[in-house]
């Protein structure tokens, strides 16, 4: 089920929000995690059984650690956080990197593993590593054991962040999940956010993803220098508008129920290195390498070497985590790249250029970083950037590219302003209660008319 369709906004949240608050305290939880299943069951069916035996593995993982803990049994702890995190990654490699795996072994032809042609379940790499914090979080002592497995499976399942974000540590929600605060300016605050990320998707992202469709399928003979950078610029900012309205839309759902998630984004293209894209870029995603991967492989307190193997792993993991493909490891291997650069020597020339070159430094970096991470096919890929470099002599523009350009030039204005602080900032100012309520109506009617009318409705990464 998607948000951005009539059947989530119209029937599912408005039922699931009656039955939540005429609902006992006590049993909220349980109106959450049962409407929370329907939700996911309504797309999966068969694979809500993968995600059941993850919260039942995982909760009974979490009392044996515990109990070793309390028995001062150290290694037991270990042994039984070890063996949850085996089993979580040994579902997300199977569903998710069997194929991949098995195919590349036969192009080398090494056929011992067969393709099994697995399709991958929605969100599985979001709430497994919710699920592998859990037993890390109980072990370190972040948290307290959660006895009841329905708090338990409220957490893993809770559908606002369930299909795509932003990454819930369990040490952040244990004392929500026993209490939270419900108010109307709280109901209210979260009704807003939900519409802003929803118009962020519908207006903006949806937009902009089909001119990216248009270039991303056209032949190599028919590209245009500055129709791919406008192409790529395209999926760059629909990428963005895509998943921090996802991640604004779960954000305003969980208001809406009483909970605080994380904020997933701080404006990412207003950074001036890499180093600060990703301070602000899937922000919930970079803290989980760091806390879990980062920090246990020995972080920067190590000797020069291991530190750059550690920022390797880390790398490669979240260009792997993304997809099983090559592209992705080679778009983690990128970041990995540029970061090491910035963090030897790189970033100390680039704090002396002038603010305006510095953005320019960052923005041409990540266009050409979308354009690995998009790319699936590795040909593709090259011919897509041997274009973009003037390697191939495409022509400059064409009547095409001047149309494409024309056309959608106002929406390119729009999500230039609206990926900068600049708006939120407008509307703190603004004074007028009037005003706001007008606007707020106002993009509510043309969000649901689109809502209505839309038929190209893809969120990006639910397919990570």
């Amino acid at each position: 089920m998607v948000f951005s369709t009539p059947l989530f906004l119209f029937f599912y949240l408005i039922f699931l929000l009656l039955l939540y608050y005429v609902s006992p305290v006590r049993v909220r939880n349980l109106v959450l995690l049962v409407g929370s299943l329907f939700f996911y069951y309504w797309g999966e069916q068969s694979y809500t059984v993968i995600m059941l035996l993850s919260i039942g593995i995982d909760y009974i993982h979490g009392l044996i650690v515990d109990r070793c803990k309390r028995r001062g049994n150290d290694l037991g702890a270990r042994v039984a956080v070890s063996s949850s995190i085996l089993f979580n990654l040994a579902i997300l490699f199977f569903f998710k990197y069997w194929d991949f795996v098995a195919r590349s072994l036969q192009t080398m032809d090494v056929g011992f593993l067969p393709v099994l042609n697995i399709s991958l379940p929605i969100g599985i790499s979001f709430y497994t590593f919710q699920t592998m914090s859990y037993t890390i979080d109980v072990y370190r002592g972040d948290s307290k054991v959660q006895k009841n497995i329905l708090h338990f499976g409220t957490f893993v399942a809770l559908f606002p962040q369930l299909i795509a974000g932003p990454i819930i540590k369990y040490k952040d929600m244990d004392e929500q999940l026993e209490y939270r605060n419900h108010s109307v300016e709280k109901f209210s605050s979260g009704v807003c956010r939900f519409f802003v990320g929803l118009a962020k998707k519908l207006l903006l992202a949806n937009n902009l993803g089909q001119l990216w469709d248009v270039y991303k399928n056209m032949p190599l003979e028919d590209l245009t220098f500055i129709g791919a950078w406008m192409g790529i610029l395209a999926f760059s900012f629909q990428i963005y508008f895509d998943f921090s309205g996802y991640s604004d839309m779960a954000i305003g759902l969980g208001r809406m129920f009483g909970f605080e998630f994380m904020e997933n984004f701080q404006y990412p293209y207003i950074s001036k290195s890499v180093t600060e894209f990703w301070r602000r870029w899937h922000i919930s995603l970079s803290t989980w390498f760091r806390e879990y991967l980062y920090i246990p492989l020995g972080g920067n307190r190590c000797s020069k070497g291991r530190w750059m193997f550690n920022l390797l792993i880390v790398w490669a993991a979240t260009g792997i985590w993304h997809g099983a493909s090559w592209n992705y490891l080679l778009w983690g291997l990128y970041f990995f790249f540029l970061l090491l650069l910035e963090k030897l020597f790189l970033g100390r020339w680039i704090k002396k250029l002038p603010g305006i070159l510095q953005h320019l430094y960052l923005i041409v970096l990540v266009l050409f970083s979308w354009t690995i991470f998009v790319l699936e096919d590795l040909s593709q890929l090259r011919a897509y950037l041997s274009v973009m470099t003037g390697v191939y002599r495409a022509p400059l523009l064409d009547d095409q590219t001047l149309y494409y350009l024309r056309s959608f030039l106002p929406i390119f204005l729009v999500a230039i302003i609206g990926s900068t602080p600049f708006v939120v900032g407008l509307w703190k100012k603004m004074n007028s209660l009037l005003v706001k309520v007008v606007v707020i109506i106002c993009g509510m009617i043309l969000c649901t008319a689109y809502v209505v009318a839309s038929t190209y409705n893809p969120f990006l990464y639910f397919r990570f």
